[in-house]
């Protein structure tokens, strides 16, 4: 992938995620953190502790479980949320005029419901990855193959 100078890279997970920005050029990029952020993920004890509930069927005395509430994906799926109201305020203030976003599947689809019309219009490209957990020299070596 070629990476513009002075493209805006956002690196994200559901818990965590790192603004960086190419101050190199197309040959060499120089990838530089800008900002960064994390959640902590919360023990499930502390979620909820309700049983699943039970549906009764229409006809019959037949009773069925209810599926477990994913607290852990709603905690994800909500700092995907407020990561793309980061970019979008960024992006409204003219921040940047090129965008990569790179993260795993499932937050990616989150940050793609909430791209901001200044954000999409910025965006270069996508990357279906989790490079949250590698250095930023391993991110730029990735992201230039």
């Amino acid at each position: 992938m070629i990476i513009p100078h002075n493209t805006l890279i956002l690196v994200a997970d559901g818990q965590k995620f790192l603004f960086l920005r190419n101050e190199g050029d197309l040959n060499q990029p120089v990838i530089k953190v800008e900002a960064s952020g994390e959640q902590p993920g919360q023990p499930t004890h502390s979620h909820g502790t309700d049983q699943p509930g039970r549906a009764f069927s229409s006809v019959g005395s037949m009773r069925s479980a209810m599926e477990q509430t994913d607290f852990h994906q709603i905690e994800k799926d909500q700092f995907a949320a407020k990561t793309a109201a980061l970019l979008a305020a960024r992006a409204q203030a003219g921040d940047f005029e090129k965008l990569i976003v790179v993260a795993p599947p499932r937050t990616l689809a989150e940050l793609r419901k909430r791209y901001d019309p200044a954000v999409a219009a910025r965006l270069v490209a996508e990357v279906d990855k989790d490079l949250t957990k590698h250095p930023v020299n391993e991110i730029a070596q990735i992201l230039s193959r």
